[in-house]
């Protein structure tokens, strides 16, 4: 196991530690020599790093996706942790352990597979039913669907976060096809399990998250049309109106044009689709942005641009950490005199008039005997 991990670094203190380089620029100081300016991670966050000196005999010798050591101190810039590299050197993938490197969800996968097929086992339209069953009978697709992230950043960003995704939508679906009776629950199930699944080709996940040829030029929702198209050339009975809902819920789930859908959702099934969808990757995108924001004081996090705004930390709020306790003077033994209180010490008087010191002394002792006769 790696020590220490990202979300242990101290300020102001040294550190040597191992790091997946998520990016890395070279840049140059206003003397025109290089620095090196790279993003850092391990499987609790990312941070921000920098090597000022020395840079040209280390800046050639890793790239992004690459395994370092290094050996620095961990500094607070602009109110969040940076890590200045003093040494740097590569690390070959034999030398580290892939697990220590990489977010992934806190759930049993498992776990998460066996309540995805029982979830689908309960679909009562036996069309649907079978088509989902051939989806996830296949070897490589089931490999894929367990490992696979849900985005690239944006939200469920770890490995297994495509399926705790999809789990977390299909009890939204059952939720609120219990509560609308006019929505076919069995066309939820099937929405939630199919509006992603082309991301398991689209993004690329066996060391940094990134995208795949296929997912840059075609995108996931075109690669689960083709998905579904394949599989359903062993179902020649399956129906064609039904087809073309479940390929319209899938292309339309972004909710919006610019949003990347193709089409706007059209039926009350592929709104709300939409809707569950935004609102459950929202919601963990808020989750993870409070647990993993470095910012060091304050109650608001770091802006998040696909949120479009900072969040609050409600718990830092209601729970603020205890101001430092002035210690009491010790009261004096019993038995023991306590030592006179010296009388007040009058301001030194604004102006040297005889006037004024006289008023200024009047307000400290009360009126003199000179002022009673």
């Amino acid at each position: 196991m790696k020590s220490p991990y990202i979300n242990e670094l101290e300020i102001n203190k040294p550190v040597t530690a191992s790091f997946l380089v998520q990016s890395k620029e070279i840049r140059e100081k206003k003397t025109g020599e290089p620095y090196l300016s790279l993003l850092l991670g391990d499987k609790t966050g990312k941070v921000d790093a920098k090597m000022w000196d020395n840079v040209a005999e280390v800046m050639d010798a890793f790239d992004r996706d690459h395994f370092v050591k290094v050996k620095g101190l961990v500094q607070l810039h602009l109110n969040r942790p940076q890590l200045t590299i003093h040494k740097i050197r590569v690390l070959a993938d034999h030398e580290v352990d892939f697990a220590d490197y990489f977010p992934a969800s806190t759930r049993n996968r498992d776990e998460m597979w066996a309540e995805l097929r029982a979830t689908v086992a309960q679909v009562g339209d036996a069309h649907i039913r079978d088509l989902l069953d051939a989806l996830l009978d296949d070897e490589d697709v089931a490999k894929r669907y367990r490992v696979a992230p849900a985005a690239k950043s944006i939200h469920h960003a770890y490995l297994g976060g495509l399926l705790e995704h999809v789990l977390s939508l299909c009890k939204l679906c059952k939720l609120t096809s219990a509560h609308y009776p006019h929505i076919d629950a069995d066309l939820m199930i099937a929405g939630a399990v199919l509006h992603d699944i082309g991301k398991i080709y689209e993004l690329t996940y066996d060391r940094g998250f990134g995208y795949s040829t296929e997912g840059q030029l075609l995108g996931h929702m075109m690669i689960a049309l083709r998905m579904i198209s394949d599989k359903l050339r062993a179902l020649p009975d399956f129906p064609a109106a039904l087809r073309t809902m479940l390929e319209h819920m899938v292309i339309s789930h972004h909710g919006k044009l610019e949003f990347g859908s193709p089409k706007l959702p059209l039926f009350p099934e592929a709104l709300l689709l939409h809707y569950l969808d935004d609102m459950d990757s929202k919601m963990e995108s808020m989750r993870h942005l409070i647990d993993s924001d470095r910012q060091s004081d304050g109650c608001f996090t770091s802006y998040n641009p696909a949120l479009e705004r900072t969040v609050f930390k409600k718990d830092r709020f209601l729970a603020p950490p205890s101001p430092k306790q002035e210690t009491a003077p010790a009261a004096p033994a019993q038995g023991t005199a306590r030592p006179p209180v010296p009388p007040p010490v009058p301001p030194k008087p604004a102006s040297t008039s005889p006037f004024a010191e006289k008023l200024q002394l009047a307000l400290v002792h009360g009126p003199s005997a000179d002022s009673k006769a």
